[in-house]
């Protein structure tokens, strides 16, 4: 009988029992359950911490698994993000708008109270009635149906026409860049029914949970945001361990030999990229709450980019290494760009690292790029003791893993 798949690969158990340490930890630190050693703020950051794990988790699968380098996913986990605030913008407004209106001597109709909502919402952008693209927007099963198919098939319309052209490399990327900031343009526009570069605010309010205070409201988050990475990360790894896995990263080291042995290198790329763009989507949609407000700005190509340099740093090609490069430059740039970290007076020169942080940034990538490949999650092949082979002469086969002559006579 062959093994769960937990014991065969004893990494994604580590990761999930340090998850559920790390959770622990912070609830009985928070202030809301626990002790308040950790602020609320703090708290809502580590939850925010998690989701943005998640979507690097995700990102390794379709560029550390699939090769597919894609500076479009943080577009999918934006629009997770829009999809569930477009509920919680209703469905607070219309508490808000239904207890104004109560007091009048004759009770409001359903059409006078979704007028008014309307007119609330949109009225910064000069609009006074909803958009057709807010149809569902009063339905919290609808809008979170919508945060898995919206962005679920962006990826598969935009996938099926790129890979089935075979666009590949760099220009993929610089495709699915295009992408990105083609939407980040649109949604600028106030006619785009968003509200515009305003976006969406106020989603850390939770309609119903108005007598649950924010120190509690976070760490519900946070336990979320730990469930989401959890469970996204098993099915992920389970995903990338079985023989479609295999197949997905042989097409990422020789995809004309895969194809050749008569494998639908399209529709491999096309699962991968659909499945990763949910996954993303879904951390989106548990990030923005947490923020409290999502707009356009969000969406910016700098951001995916950001996420793929995450990736670099945690370890291309293994999900915890991609997990943990998000979680630590991620908390990292919090505490340089938050004013935390203390500037450096050289005399002719201040180093303020509210400046500075991003030039580091791109000279850590570009560093660990050229001297460790692996990344932080190479550390763990030092600590198990884990060398590369010593290669030796030219490879006698197109792949990496080729022999090389001198072994070959040896």
């Amino acid at each position: 009988m062959r093994k769960p798949l937990v014991l065969r690969h004893p990494s994604i158990l580590v990761f999930l029992a340090v998850l559920a340490v790390f959770t622990v930890a912070v609830t009985v630190l928070s202030a809301g359950y626990g002790t308040g050693v950790i602020s609320t703020s703090m708290v809502k950051t580590l939850g925010k911490t998690l989701c943005l794990a998640l979507a690097a988790v995700a990102m390794d699968l379709v560029w550390g698994y699939a090769g597919i380098l894609s500076l479009g996913q943080m577009a999918f986990f934006a629009l997770g993000g829009y999809m569930i605030g477009m509920w919680l913008m209703v469905a607070r407004t219309e508490g808000i708008v239904a207890g104004s209106l109560a007091n009048l001597p004759i009770p409001p109709t359903e059409a006078e109270i979704s007028a008014a909502v309307a007119t609330q919402i949109f009225g910064v952008v000069g609009a006074d009635r909803f958009p057709a693209i807010w149809t569902f927007a009063g339905s919290l099963p609808a809008q979170l149906a919508l945060v898995v198919l919206v962005p679920g098939l962006l990826a598969l319309v935009f996938g099926w026409l790129a890979f089935r052209s075979r666009v590949n490399g760099v220009y993929l990327s610089i495709l699915t860049q295009a992408m990105t900031l083609a939407l980040a343009l649109y949604l600028f526009q106030n006619d785009s029914g968003l509200r515009g570069n305003n976006g969406l605010s106020g989603l850390q309010n939770i309609p119903g949970l108005d007598g649950v205070g924010q120190e509690r409201l976070s760490v519900w988050f946070l336990w979320a945001s730990a469930l989401a990475l959890g469970l996204g990360y098993l099915l992920i790894a389970w995903v990338a361990s079985g023989k479609f896995g295999s197949v997905t990263r042989a097409i990422r080291d020789d995809e004309a030999r895969v194809r050749f042995l008569g494998y639908s290198v399209e529709s491999y790329k096309l699962v991968v990229f659909v499945l990763s763009a949910i996954v993303t989507a879904i951390a989106g949609a548990l990030y923005y709450p947490q923020a409290g407000i999502i707009n356009p700005a969000e969406l910016a190509p700098i951001a995916s980019i950001y996420l793929a340099v995450w990736v670099a740093i945690g370890g291309r090609g293994r999900l915890y290494g991609a997990a943990i490069g998000a979680v630590f430059v991620s908390l990292l740039s919090s505490w340089f760009t938050g004013g935390r970290a203390p500037d450096v007076n050289l005399g002719i020169y201040t180093i303020k690292w509210v400046d500075w942080w991003q030039v580091l940034l791109g000279l850590s990538f570009v560093l660990v790029t050229l001297f460790a490949p692996k990344g932080i999650s190479g550390l763990v092949d030092w600590f198990e003791g884990l060398r590369p082979p010593h290669r030796r002469g030219a490879t006698l086969g197109p792949d990496m893993g080729a022999l090389r002559e001198k072994e070959a006579v040896e």
